[in-house]
């Protein structure tokens, strides 16, 4: 079974084991006799979170929404087999994701074009349809009353145009996605760190800090992060966010003209990041950091210098 957190308001953190624990999750939220799941990871967690249910006592047709906050397929790659599973749930999908669930051929083969046809298939397998008549468009403010509780859906282009984050009224808390970055227990910083995820293509600095401060001004109490867990020094994260947004765009303006720039990027970046995560008061060596950070750190410099080049 998947390992998982409890934590309040209903609300329980599953961790999906994707690549390695503590690395991504998905959401189980439930409110009396109703669940939903925020987040799916991958194909090969759809089973877990089935059994996961089953040990709940969450009967299949219990579950009434699947909320992916974007349609990455470390967030959405098992909806479509957790769709056919769901009898009864409804996909909840920004607009500009709608048709990748619907018809996931052209997510596949950009999700093949980052990560290549043997990691697409190890990692992703094959991607499901979802039937449109089950599919519910969040646009910007959107409100969801799930059994009572509301849930605002906010679009949050920066990461990805097909993003939103949706604002649980019941724990004062945002579920994120990637908006807010990533903060790895992994990293065993005394001080609570986190950094920006800018992978490609469709990173956008003014308008990740927008939306970073949209978030804020809702004045939350929490946030529940996908990569990974819940965060509640809210201000003290976004503060992070802002400020390595920045230094990750003067790395990549900084850079020469060379064909070897993607190298020099990802040194770049595994130097900042080393020396932050020190700053907090992480032990790691630089050896058990660059085991953590190798694919966050390729796939940052990837979608900086396709930025750059836009």
């Amino acid at each position: 079974m998947l390992d998982t957190i409890d934590l309040d308001f209903g609300i329980t953190c599953i961790d999906t084991g994707y690549v390695r624990p503590q690395m991504t999750a998905c959401y189980l939220m439930q409110q009396g006799d109703a669940a939903a799941l925020i987040e799916t990871g991958v194909n090969r967690n759809v089973p877990g979170i089935l059994e996961l249910l089953d040990s709940r006592g969450i009967s299949r047709d219990q579950v009434e929404y699947i909320m992916p906050t974007h349609v990455h397929l470390d967030h959405a790659g098992g909806v479509g087999a957790l769709m056919q599973a769901l009898p009864n749930a409804q996909l909840v999908i920004h607009p500009r994701g709608a048709r990748h669930m619907i018809d996931p051929s052209r997510l596949s083969q950009g999700t093949i074009a980052v990560y290549g046809e043997e990691k697409f298939h190890r990692f992703y397998g094959e991607l499901l349809p979802v039937d449109e008549q089950r599919v519910m468009i969040a646009d910007d403010g959107y409100m969801l009353d799930f059994n009572g509780r509301m849930l605002e859906f906010l679009d949050t282009p920066g990461h990805a145009r097909h993003h939103y984050c949706i604002v649980d009224s019941h724990s004062n808390g945002i579920f994120t996605g990637d908006t807010m970055g990533i903060s790895y227990p992994a990293l065993q910083c005394e001080e609570h760190y986190t950094f920006p995820t800018t992978t490609p293509v469709q990173f956008d600095p003014p308008a990740l800090h927008v939306s970073i401060d949209r978030l804020m001004a809702r004045q939350p109490d929490r946030l529940y992060l996908t990569h990974f867990g819940c965060v509640e020094q809210v201000k003290l994260h976004a503060t992070q966010l802002h400020r390595d947004i920045d230094a990750f765009v003067e790395m990549t303006k900084s850079l020469p003209e060379a064909e070897d720039n993607e190298t020099t990027l990802r040194s770049l970046l595994a130097d900042h990041l080393y020396k932050s995560i020190g700053l907090a008061g992480s032990p790691l060596e630089q050896a058990d950091f660059e085991a953590i950070m190798q694919m966050d750190i390729e796939l940052n410099s990837q979608g900086l210098l396709h930025w750059a080049k836009t």
